[in-house]
Order: C-alpha cells, then structure tokens, then sequence
C-alpha cells in the first residue's frame, strides 16, 4: 500500500464480494488491478521486428483454440522456445483474457500476441515472406522425423490447430 501511494497508484478497497465480482470469481487472493484492454500486435510486424532485430522468425499460429489457458499455456511455451509472436484468428478462437493471462505466468508480456483477420492470408503473407508453415496435425501424412533439418531451417511458423477439431481445412490446406 505504500510503494502504491508513493508511486501515485490509485488504491480502493473493496469487501471480498465486490473483488470476486470484479473478477467474475476468479481466484484473486483478496488484490486485484484494473489494466486497460490488451493491445494486439499486427501479425507482420511481428514478422519484421524479427528480421529487423536480425533473426530468423519463430511465430507460433494457433487455429481455432478456444480455452483462454491453452492459450495462455502456449505463449508461455512459446517464450520459452524463443519464439517471437504469438498469432491468434480474430474470430472463433480465444483472446487475451486475465485466464489467459495468469496462465501464461508473465510470458505475454514479452511474447506479443496479433490478431488476425483471416489466418489463412496471414499465413500466405508469412510464405510470400519467406517463411516455412509447418503444421501440426495428427491426421497429417508427414511425421516429425521424416522432416529434412532444413525444412525448419531460417524462418518458421508453427501452426497449432485447436482442442477438439484440429485444423481448419483451409488452413490444412494453405
């Protein structure tokens, strides 16, 4: 409470009940902090950030994940890989909720998280780029160790279909 006030942080004290309201009952132990929404990063600036920093893009693209842990689960994953972004469908897929954020354990505040409109383009935009799309599929023709080292050589995305259908079949198929 005083480094709050010497750092001019605004504090409210609220009974128990007001706190799990403002947290639709989750877990808080008895503090909780309004943040404003989460800024989405665009899906290539993540891209050239990476180049520009002068390292070959890591992206990790998820298709249809829905459970803000998961996704929550697969930035802290992704961070720990080294990857550069994270990219999430606009629609039809989880964002950047407070799940979300608890779950990845600090890890999406250093992996950006975009947006994008149509998954399917923005990966057609990483290849045109020159990105290797490898995606995970367990329907898929292809097994990891069949894979040539070069094949994820230099730049890579990682696409990840969603919990209990996979891959869309555009993105399957892109």
């Amino acid at each position: 409470i005083d480094l709050a006030g010497q750092r001019g942080i605004a504090l409210l004290e609220s009974p128990r009940g007001e706190l799990d309201r403002l947290t639709d009952g989750a877990v808080h132990q008895g503090v909780a902090a309004r943040i404003p929404p989460y800024e989405y990063a665009d899906p290539m600036d993540i891209l050239h950030d990476a180049f520009h920093a002068g390292v070959d893009p890591f992206i990790v693209a998820l298709d249809g994940v829905t459970d803000p842990r998961n996704l929550g689960a697969v930035i802290r994953s992704a961070a720990a890989f080294g990857a550069d972004g994270v990219v999430v469908p606009e629609r039809r897929a989880a964002g950047m909720t407070a799940s979300a954020w608890k779950t990845s354990a600090g890890a999406a505040a250093r992996v950006p998280v975009a947006r994008a409109t149509n998954l399917t383009r923005t990966l057609a935009a990483y290849k045109k780029a020159g990105c290797t799309v490898i995606g995970l599929d367990m329907d898929g023709d292809v097994t990891i160790g069949s894979l040539d080292a070069t094949t994820a050589a230099g730049p890579l995305v990682l696409v990840i279909g969603g919990e209990a259908t996979g891959m869309s079949r555009l993105v399957r198929e892109n």
